[in-house]
C-alpha cells in the first residue's frame, strides 16, 4: 500500500466489550490500513454520524458494522434513521449480529442494510468473518466516490 492511499474509516456499533475487542483485533491484522471508532448503542452512533456533542469532528465512516440488539436505540432503529438522511444513506451498513432469525434478516434488508452476517460463536471463525468483511468491502467492492474519496 502506498502512503498516499486513504485510511479506511470504520464505525463499529456494538455493545458487547468482547465482540468489540475481537473485531478490533481482527481489523488490526488486516492488510488494509483502517481506523475503527466504537460506539455502544444507536443513540451514540447517531451522534457520531451527525458529529454532535462529544463526536464533533468525528470522521465520516466508509463502512458501518452494526449489531442489532443494543440498549436505548437498537440497530434496526439506527439503520432506519441512517437510511433516511441524505448525508448518511450512501454509507454501507453491514449488520453483524448474533441473531439468525428470519424476521431480523428480512427487516434489515427492508431497511436497506448492505448485507447481513450472523456472528460465528467460534473465535477463529469470527476473526475470519471480520477479515472477510474488510477484504470484500475495501478490496473488491467499488464504493461511491463521495464515500471512497
Amino acid at each position: 500500500m502506498s502512503s498516499t492511499e486513504k485510511q479506511i474509516e470504520i464505525l463499529l456499533v456494538e455493545d458487547s466489550p468482547g465482540d468489540v475487542r475481537l473485531t478490533q483485533e481482527a481489523l488490526a491484522d488486516a492488510k488494509i490500513r483502517n481506523r475503527i471508532s466504537v460506539v455502544n448503542d444507536g443513540l451514540e452512533a447517531l451522534a457520531f454520524l451527525q458529529q454532535e456533542g462529544q463526536y464533533e469532528g468525528a470522521p465520516r465512516p466508509d463502512l458501518i458494522l452494526l449489531d442489532l440488539n443494543m440498549p436505548r436505540m437498537d440497530g434496526r432503529e439506527l439503520l432506519a434513521a441512517i437510511k433516511l438522511k441524505d448525508g448518511l444513506k450512501m454509507i454501507p451498513v453491514v449488520v453483524l449480529t448474533t441473531s439468525d432469525a428470519d424476521a431480523d434478516i428480512l427487516k434489515s434488508y427492508e431497511l436497506q442494510a448492505s448485507c447481513y452476517i450472523t456472528k460465528p460463536v467460534d473465535l477463529e471463525q469470527f476473526i475470519t468473518v471480520v477479515a472477510g468483511i474488510e477484504e470484500f468491502w475495501f478490496s473488491i467492492v467499488k464504493l461511491p466516490p463521495s464515500i471512497a474519496a
